[in-house]
C-alpha cells in the first residue's frame, strides 16, 4: 500500500538551511526514501493515482523537504507520453551553464508550497552537473529545458534557496523577447 511522503510546508525553517555533503555507502533509510520518493513522483504524474492519493503533481524532490538535510535530490522525468526517465542526485555540482535563459511558462511549483506563486523563475537554458548515484558512482549529466529547470530548483532547495526568492519582485513576469518561456 502507497503512503504519500509528508513533505515539510513552506513555513518549516529546515527548507532554509544548506544541506550537508552525503559520504558513502547511502543508509538503508536512505535508500527507502529515495524509492519512496520514485513512487510519490511517479504517481504524481499519473491522473489516476494522482487523484486517488490527493497528490500535488511535481516531478522533483529534495531531501530537506522532508526533513533530511542531505544534498540529494530525486527526479522523474516524463521524457515523453508515459515514458519517463528517474534521476537520483547526490551532492550534485552544476560545473557549467548556458548563457540563454529560460523559464516555465505557467512559473515553478513546489510540493511545499500549497499557494499560488506567480512570476517567471529565470534558469539556465542548458546545465552540466557532476553527482553521485546512490551507489556512490560518479555522474556527469547534461540537462536541458524542463529537466534543466527541475535540477536547477532541487539544487536550490539544498541550499535553503525556494523557487520564489528568483522572482524579480519588480519585474515578475518576461515576455518572449526577455527569456525564452517553455
Amino acid at each position: 500500500m502507497f503512503k504519500p511522503l509528508q513533505i515539510l510546508d513552506e513555513k518549516n525553517k529546515i527548507l532554509r538551511k544548506k544541506a550537508k555533503t552525503v559520504t558513502f555507502p547511502l543508509t538503508s533509510e536512505d535508500f527507502a526514501l529515495i524509492e519512496h520518493m520514485k513512487k510519490h513522483l511517479y504517481y504524481s504524474q499519473l491522473t489516476d493515482e494522482c487523484e486517488q492519493y490527493s497528490l500535488r503533481p511535481g516531478m522533483g524532490l529534495a531531501f530537506p523537504q522532508l526533513g533530511i538535510l542531505k544534498r540529494i535530490i530525486v527526479i522523474v522525468h516524463e521524457k515523453e507520453e508515459g515514458k519517463f526517465d528517474e534521476y537520483v542526485l547526490v551532492n550534485p555540482k552544476i560545473i557549467s551553464h548556458s548563457v540563454e535563459q529560460i523559464a516555465a511558462y505557467e512559473g515553478e511549483g513546489f510540493l511545499s508550497v500549497s499557494r499560488d506563486v506567480e512570476g517567471h523563475v529565470p534558469r539556465h537554458a542548458r546545465i552540466s552537473i557532476n553527482a553521485f548515484d546512490e551507489k556512490g558512482k560518479p555522474i556527469s549529466l547534461r540537462a536541458r529545458d524542463e529537466l534543466a529547470i527541475a535540477i536547477q530548483h532541487e539544487i536550490d532547495h539544498l541550499d535553503g534557496i525556494l523557487f520564489f526568492d528568483r522572482i524579480d519582485k519588480n519585474k515578475p513576469f518576461y515576455t518572449e523577447d526577455e527569456i525564452r518561456l517553455i
